[in-house]
């Protein structure tokens, strides 16, 4: 067992952290299509989000590792048979070569072991799915009803919950995007050819989990390998394999001094690791790094809720607040929202946390980051109006009319 407990042994936990994420380089996997393609390939996923607040969560993931990247690359690599769409922990895209390991949930879905609606209605879902066979894809709004749409996902009208159903049971496959318009066609003719469709075991499926999430993260927690996944069989298979991973000796457990255990490769720390840049970047709510929050918490003392869920009377920070990651920590949030229709970025509130960086530096780096990330949302302006602590107020106001 490591135990830290030193300030720079802790600083060194978090590095390796971030490099695994892809945090720290400029360009960890290079740039444009090719490096969205293999970014996803080593985080493993990409959650979709529909707030629009910004510019969408799977868009965001992407932008914060990879240079040129654009929006829609996303499509792009979904028509290339790069990634396929489906539900990890939630909706997520995900890399096509894991394909197999959508299996395990599709097949609890259609045997009646896990379900996404209740009661779906199977007369319906043969009539579409013979439809589409026959006819080809089909958009969900293409479908003609009777039915007085209304709002909110739970009162889809009954066709589009059975395209729903039978995308989450495997029988059809999202084949294009148009915003979150989705167009569904048969599995079969929708998957690359040579994917492997063979039903993993649950032994394939946890070292699959454990090997992903060391991947990506570097140090991962027991509970966090599964992280929002119910299945209480691939839990017990994870744990038994961590287990014998650690007796024989090519894991190893480090311990933070608050008592959280997290496991990583044996002589991980000892690797060379890049150096902290001066850069700082905007992420996501969603982003793979900070998804999880207890691990967030304990490995960078940064308490971090997205609270556009609770009632506005009760947010401290704002509806859509996104992390803020400078020189390996977390310094802040920035809740913000981009005006479209005029090209503003409107920064309702920034807060900073207590830190030891000059305010300059701060103040530099975070109009960098602004800068860009302006240019993400397609906005031509920015706009201030709260800063936490207020004396950087006036500097950043200064700092950012060039943008105003």
């Amino acid at each position: 067992m490591i135990e830290i407990e030193h300030p720079k042994d802790l600083a060194r936990v978090r590095r390796f952290a971030l490099e695994a994420q892809g945090l720290l380089q400029a360009q960890p996997y290079g740039r444009g299509l090719p490096g969205a393609r293999k970014a996803i390939n080593h985080i493993g996923y990409v959650q979709i989000d529909t707030i629009s607040v910004v510019e969408r969560a799977h868009h965001h993931v992407f932008y914060a590792r990879v240079p040129k990247f654009k929006p829609a690359m996303v499509n792009q690599m979904l028509l290339n048979g790069d990634i396929f769409e489906y539900w990890a922990h939630a909706a997520a895209f995900l890399p096509i070569a894991d394909f197999r390991f959508s299996l395990p949930y599709k097949h609890a879905i259609k045997s009646g072991q896990s379900h996404w609606y209740k009661t779906p209605d199977k007369k319906l879902m043969d009539e579409l799915l013979a439809r589409i066979r026959s006819d080809g894809p089909i958009r969900s709004r293409d479908l003609e009803t009777n039915t007085t749409k209304r709002a909110g996902w739970w009162d889809w009208k009954p066709a589009k919950k059975a395209l729903e159903q039978m995308y989450m049971e495997g029988d059809l496959m999202v084949s294009d995007r148009e915003g979150f318009q989705k167009t569904y066609d048969l599995t079969e003719r929708v998957l690359p050819p040579d994917i492997n469709l063979q039903m993993p075991s649950i032994e394939e499926f946890a070292a699959h989990m454990l090997d992903q999430q060391l991947r990506c993260h570097g140090v991962v927690s027991l509970k966090g390998v599964t992280y929002l996944r119910r299945n209480t069989e691939l839990r017990k298979a994870v744990k038994t394999l961590v287990n014998e991973r650690l007796a024989q000796r090519t894991l190893e457990q480090l311990r933070l001094s608050g008592g959280e255990v997290f496991i990583l490769e044996a002589g991980a720390l000892e690797h060379a690791l890049p150096r902290l840049n001066s850069r700082m970047l905007i992420l996501s709510p969603f982003d793979n790094s900070v998804i999880q929050r207890e691990r967030l918490k304990a490995l960078f003392e940064y308490n971090y809720q997205i609270e556009c869920y609770v009632p506005a009377a009760k947010r401290r920070y704002g509806y859509f607040c996104l992390p803020l990651l400078y020189r390996g920590e977390f310094i802040g949030r920035m809740d913000c929202k981009a005006h479209r229709k005029i090209s503003q970025l409107e920064i309702k509130a920034l807060y900073f946390e207590p830190h030891d960086f000059d305010d300059d530096l701060i103040i530099s780096a975070f109009v960098d980051a602004i800068t860009q990330f302006c240019h993400f949302q397609t906005c031509d302006s920015v706009s201030l109006t709260k800063v936490y602590p207020k004396h950087l107020t006036k500097p950043l106001q200064s700092a950012l009319k060039p943008l105003r």
